[in-house]
């Protein structure tokens, strides 16, 4: 059984990731709204857009249902019991990165197919994702199932 400090450091990894996600969208942003990058540059080929949507779309619905549920599922749940922080910071990273590289990916896409409002829609789905999977020390100690 792991104790609340070892779970932590698992907890400061994950939200180190969560945070450092943002904050690579918050400059994505910052760059573009300030116009050092001119957004638009993937602007006029309609079929590498239209694709380029539809793969995001797919992989966006995909990977957020699943990215919330994944301690829910069995394999992984037994192995949070019995790994306790090795397990949490392994899953908890794949789960941040389920997440968080489609929302970069989104923000990144929204300026540069020309503010097409899919891609921004999706970014913020993500972003409020995030919310839904906080890595809190409660959190992380009830979802390694130890007690506190």
């Amino acid at each position: 059984m792991e104790t609340s400090s070892t779970i932590r450091k698992a907890q400061r990894l994950l939200a180190a990731e969560m945070y450092g996600c943002i904050l690579v969208s918050a400059a994505i942003v910052a760059l573009y709204e300030t116009e050092t990058l001119m957004p638009g540059c993937l602007v006029g080929d309609a079929n590498a857009e239209f694709i380029t949507v539809s793969a995001m779309e797919i992989l966006t619905i995909c990977l957020m249902p699943l990215a919330l549920r994944l301690f829910k599922l069995k394999r992984i749940s037994k192995e949070l019991a019995a790994s306790g922080r090795q397990a949490l910071a392994k899953w908890g990273s794949i789960r941040m990165a389920m997440l968080c590289l489609p929302m970069i990916a989104n923000t990144l896409l929204y300026y540069m197919s020309g503010l097409n409002v899919a891609f921004g829609y999706m970014a913020i789905i993500g972003l409020i994702c995030l919310v839904f999977i906080y890595p809190g020390t409660s959190r992380c100690v009830s979802e390694t199932g130890n007690p506190q």
